[in-house]
């Protein structure tokens, strides 16, 4: 899976990779899935933020 910025994202190491972005002053602001129909989940969206 890919983020917006080209980001390799593995669900098994997501502790891992917002630990490191924390490290780097990106703060976790929100969280919510998209529905692709028939109630199951499509995607996750985060939401980060930092300091300019």
């Amino acid at each position: 899976m890919t983020g917006v910025w080209g980001v390799n994202f593995n669900p098994d190491k997501t502790d891992e990779i917002f630990d490191e972005w924390g490290a780097e002053g990106w703060e976790l602001v929100s969280a919510f899935s998209v529905n692709d129909g028939a109630g199951y989940s499509k995607e996750i969206v985060f939401i980060f933020k930092r300091p300019f």
